[in-house]
């Protein structure tokens, strides 16, 4: 591993737990692969707030959508096996569906531009209200016309990846759960994914959680519901850490072996633009992809009851991120390019050189904490509830063992002031100053501040 990769994960998880608490989230697991390996592996909070149990890596977390990814993979073995083409319209496989429904290509289905209905006319098992639908309630809601013209837009369907589980099943003649978990799963080599969570014999899943408004505090969700034959949209259940091997191995230089080098060229390569977002982001086949603070990725994200979660690949880097967040107003895809940002900071700036490392720490002050973070021959100076994270940054030159001076500053900052660290009577740092800014340890802080002002 480089070292500027090693140094950028020490810092890593000391942000991401700082976010959780200063967000007040429950929990969040998060894993980073570099060459298909997991090199980061944590998991910050609680896996149930009603309990108290705390969340480990180790905890599985409904990844929701995450599912297609996996149904996409499985379409693309099928086409490298000669078993359908992509140009193959989903009626030659799956009976009762309207005319217009049926003649959409699976490649449409794949890339979401099939025109078909989003979640029908009752989505309530996503709220948690109903149970997911069976094939037969599939075909029935399908048996309607479609709201657009396929090939028309990129237009979401949960229930187009529905129809491709049924067209796995009517290919392979196996059930859709259990020819994933043979075919696409188990050669992945991910010992804690499965493809819904009746499958799930081992391992705790982690409870998701509602937002705090309007209740005044954050519910449980149990988020154990069975996806029936919505699974190959939706079911699936993972780990960070599974989700960061499996994805970095759909990369198209991956040297693994799961599907053919076309294959997965063409399920990250970029078919439609989201034209009516604001976010510049693209789907492929199974893959959402965009490009953050200049890195190019591909990936997919998931929303269950209680649930967010993110996944990304930054091939030109070889690293791939999965953030799994177990509240319904997770920030799975701002942390996912927040850790994208310190990593690309690291690139840029090299590891910590020996004369600047140890001024590596968090301090407070009334209006927070500051981080400083040593990369390269300078020490950065910013607040870590900022996201992006090292943006904003005040840049300290070291020059002597405890002196330094603020060389680039926002204009509302310190610029060209000195940068100091005090010591107690025992010689450890006790106090650091950034200009007239006066920042203390953690528990000095709230010391100070409770004796100030109560607590």
């Amino acid at each position: 591993m480089d070292d500027w990769l090693r140094a950028a994960l020490d810092y890593v998880p000391r942000w991401i737990d700082f976010q959780v608490q200063h967000l007040d989230q429950p929990g969040c697991s998060i894993a980073v692969a570099h060459k298909g390996e997991i090199v980061l592996e944590e998991a910050f909070g609680t896996a149930n707030l009603s309990t108290g149990e705390a969340l480990t890596p180790r905890h599985r977390f409904r990844v929701a959508s995450h599912s297609k990814t996996f149904t996409a993979a499985g379409i693309l073995k099928l086409k490298d096996r000669g078993l359908l083409r992509l140009d193959d319209a989903a009626g030659t496989f799956v009976q009762g569906l309207h005319e217009e429904a049926a003649a959409a290509t699976v490649q449409q289905l794949l890339s979401h531009s099939a025109g078909y209905v989003r979640d029908g006319a009752d989505s309530g098992y996503f709220a948690d209200l109903r149970p997911f639908l069976t094939a037969a309630q599939l075909r029935e809601e399908l048996a309607l016309a479609p709201p657009l013209p396929a090939g028309q837009r990129f237009k979401y369907s949960n229930h187009g990846y529905g129809i491709l589980g049924l067209i796995i099943e009517a290919v392979t003649g196996e059930h859709y759960r259990d020819w994933i978990m043979r075919e696409i799963v188990g050669p992945a080599g991910l010992s804690e994914t499965y493809a819904d969570i009746g499958l799930m014999r081992e391992g705790t899943l982690a409870s998701g959680h509602s937002t705090r408004l309007p209740f005044g505090k954050r519910l449980v969700i149990p988020g154990n519901a069975a996806t029936a034959d919505l699974a190959s949209a939706t079911g699936f259940v993972s780990t960070a850490a599974d989700l960061a091997r499996f994805f970095s191995q759909l990369a198209p230089s991956s040297p693994a072996a799961l599907l053919s080098p076309a294959a997965r060229r063409d399920m990250t390569r970029r078919h439609w633009r989201d034209n009516e977002s604001t976010l510049e982001r693209y789907y492929g086949l199974g893959t959402i992809s965009g490009s953050v603070a200049g890195w190019d990725w591909f990936g997919h994200s998931g929303s269950f009851a209680g649930t967010l979660s993110r996944t990304a690949v930054f091939p030109a880097q070889d690293i791939a991120i999965s953030v799994l967040t177990n509240a319904i107003d997770g920030p799975a895809q701002l942390w996912v390019d927040g850790i994208a940002h310190i990593l690309k900071t690291f690139e840029k700036n090299g590891p910590p050189a020996a004369e600047v490392a140890d001024w590596a720490g968090r301090w407070w002050t009334l209006w927070g904490a500051v981080d400083l973070v040593p990369v390269g021959n300078k020490v950065l100076a910013c607040p870590p509830a900022l996201n992006p994270p090292l943006s904003e940054v005040s840049e300290i030159t070291v020059t002597g063992l405890d002196a330094g001076l603020i060389t680039r500053a926002p204009g509302f900052n310190q610029a060209g002031e000195a940068a100091t660290r005090m010591r107690d009577a025992e010689g450890e740092i006790s106090q650091i100053w950034l200009g007239g800014v006066r920042l203390v340890g953690e528990f000095a802080f709230a010391e100070e501040a409770a004796g100030r002002y109560g607590a």
